[in-house]
């Protein structure tokens, strides 16, 4: 039996139209979509592919499974030159 595997993903939405979906525990695995549903769909793709890649080469898979997010509010930052 498979286990399902977690990934968190990033959901950045684009000036021009659309979604970058970013995968922070897959280095370099980016893809966009033109909504979020096709963003989903795509970002699957993307991780079934990285997966495949790291099984070829014998790598170890990185999950999520025990990651929680979090968001945090930074104060504004004042520089003096």
């Amino acid at each position: 039996m498979r286990k399902n595997l977690r990934f968190n993903v990033i959901f950045r939405p684009e000036p021009e139209g659309g979604f970058t979906v970013i995968v922070p525990s897959l280095p370099g695995c980016v893809t966009y979509g033109r909504n979020l549903n096709e963003a989903k769909k795509m970002a699957i793709d993307a991780i079934k592919g990285y997966i495949t890649s790291l099984k070829k080469h014998k790598e170890p898979i990185p999950t999520d499974e025990e990651s929680f997010l979090a968001s945090l509010v930074i104060k504004r930052i004042l520089v003096h030159a």
